[in-house]
């Protein structure tokens, strides 16, 4: 007999290619207090990456990762999370999340602190001290949070984020006020986490962070200026120093706005942001 539609080969699975995106927008608008800040924006954060989310204080990166988390309203368009429509009960135990400020208890010891998250996900002491080896503050689990220096602080708001073991971690500005070293030594952490199925999306205005991301994602005023790889960025920027290349986009941008009543220079601000954040 011939073949018939049924003895034909199925199409393979649109997820075949690949997993869907972790975050996917579609003309989202976020208000607050009346005023529009995130004006229509499209982008998709791919699943297992390090998606870099950068742009100059103002721009509304963090109103972004708080609507990402559920805790922002949308106005209108749509934002889906882990496939899921975005603040979804859900998502809960599937997202972690690190703000500008440290989610520490000051008075109780590091692992008390990541303990007290771990319970709240159903995880174990095991998990705790898991997380506080993974953001190298082995040694320090009976040391009160206030008796920690600043980076050390910070790494352990990062382990109670961690220790719900979440498929998405949204990070605001992770490494501000950290030196050097500890910088890089948190971009290698989260890059062992990528490594292991984690989506990362992390909040910057230091552009030399940009290299260590997969995608980036520029915002601009509430807009979305772009959203490319770091070689793209070098391209599209005709410069190979990330932070140029970064102004030259900005500027462009610019190109087509003035004359706009109170359109602050980006370039200017965006300068002044990473001089505030030494």
């Amino acid at each position: 007999m011939s073949g018939s539609p049924s003895d034909t080969a199925s199409p393979t699975p649109a997820h075949a290619a690949g997993p869907p995106p972790a975050v996917e927008a579609e003309r989202l608008v976020v208000r607050l207090r009346r005023s529009e800040v995130l004006h229509g924006l499209d982008f998709s954060v791919p699943s297992g990456r390090v998606t870099g989310l950068l742009g100059p204080s103002g721009s509304g990166k963090s109103t972004l990762m708080r609507t990402i988390m559920g805790v922002q309203r949308i106005a209108s368009g749509t934002l889906r999370v882990l496939e899921r429509p975005a603040g979804s009960p859900a998502l809960r135990p599937l997202i972690g999340y690190m703000t500008q400020d440290a989610a520490v208890y000051s008075d109780i010891t590091v692992l008390d602190n990541v303990r007290y998250f771990a319970s709240l996900h159903g995880r174990t002491r095991a998990d705790a001290r898991e997380a506080v080896a993974a953001v190298g503050l082995s040694g320090f689990e009976k040391r009160k949070a206030a008796d920690l220096s600043g980076g050390q602080f910070s790494r352990v708001s990062l382990a109670c984020a961690l220790v719900g073991q979440p498929k998405l971690l949204v990070l605001d500005e992770p490494t501000v006020g950290l030196d050097p070293v500890l910088r890089v030594d948190l971009w290698e952490r989260f890059r062992a986490l990528a490594d292991a199925g984690t989506t990362l999306l992390v909040s910057s205005h230091v552009m030399e962070e940009a290299s260590r991301c997969d995608s980036l994602l520029l915002l601009r005023d509430g807009h979305l200026l772009a959203q490319l790889t770091p070689d793209e960025l070098r391209e599209e920027g005709r410069s190979q120093d990330l932070e140029q290349a970064f102004l030259g986009i900005i500027q462009k941008g610019e190109s087509g706005q003035q004359g706009e009543p109170g359109q602050q220079n980006l370039a200017q601000q965006y300068k002044a942001a990473k001089e505030n954040a030494v």
